[in-house]
């Protein structure tokens, strides 16, 4: 699902591990597994999905890998070819993906640090094609938040989102749900076929934040990522707002213990 084809052939420092291992097939979407970034460990480098861990115990609500530490599963959602694992691997190994792979599913985690606060994200990226719209609905009942991705040189991906948000929303049972949208290859403005105005009507009528972005020149790629993260914590706070604390008269009240005789 990246971008059309420049050449050349992902480095060994950042190639992806497959599951099961063996060539590519290009004639067929392939599930390419988990992914575990290469290179240095810092913050906010990769660390690969457990491969024996079911995908259920991965997006278990509530977890959190360390002390303070927040945990987010996200879902990378569009049709076919639209870019959506060159953004997110872009945004997982900081490396643009030359090849068009079709996708089945994908999973990859990142650490970072969001307005000061650390998190671990899971992200899903998922298959744009009809075919795998049941196994794409299995992933969004766990997901948290959603990046909505067209490709703003193909008009049938900008008239497809419509379709991808209702099914979100069917499929968690709510009328607003935590996602943005994101306008991919805004590099190619020769290509454009949707205008940024266009982009920012849809929004509004979706009543999400929208943003163009580029894989291949890294434009807003984590601005996206970052964005959604914001999106549903603010969702979660309006879900779950924080218990108030007690007033010290409550506090004395519940310390207070009479005895008659």
């Amino acid at each position: 699902r990246a971008a059309a084809r420049h050449g050349g052939a992902l480095p060994a420092a950042h190639s992806a591990e497959r599951r099961g291992g063996g060539a590519s097939g290009r004639s067929a979407p392939t599930s390419r597994g988990e992914r575990k970034a290469g290179g240095r460990e810092t913050p906010d480098s990769a660390a690969a999905l457990p491969r024996s861990a079911p995908l259920g115990s991965l997006m278990a609500a509530g977890c959190r890998d360390g002390p303070g530490q927040e945990k987010y599963r996200l879902v990378v959602v569009g049709g076919g070819g639209v870019g959506k694992s060159a953004l997110t691997i872009q945004f997982i190994q900081s490396y643009f993906v030359t090849d068009y792979d079709p996708t089945i599913e994908d999973s990859y985690t990142k650490q970072c640090v969001i307005d000061e606060r650390a998190a671990r994200l899971d992200i899903l990226d998922t298959a744009g094609q009809e075919e795998f719209g049941a196994m794409r609905e299995q992933y969004m009942r766990t997901g948290e938040g959603f990046l909505l991705v067209f490709s703003v040189t193909d008009r049938g991906s900008f008239e497809e989102i419509y379709k991808f948000q209702r099914q979100i929303l069917r499929v968690k049972d709510r009328d607003e749900f935590p996602m943005i949208l994101v306008g991919n290859k805004a590099d190619l403005d020769h290509q454009r076929q949707v205008t940024q105005e266009e982009g920012q009507q849809l929004a509004r009528q979706l009543k999400v934040t929208y943003m163009e972005a580029s894989a291949k020149i890294r434009l807003n790629v984590d601005q996206a990522f970052h964005e959604l993260v914001r999106v549903i914590r603010k969702f979660q706070e309006q879900e779950c707002p924080p218990s108030p604390e007690p007033t010290r008269k409550e506090k004395d009240k519940k310390g207070c213990h009479c005895v008659i005789f």
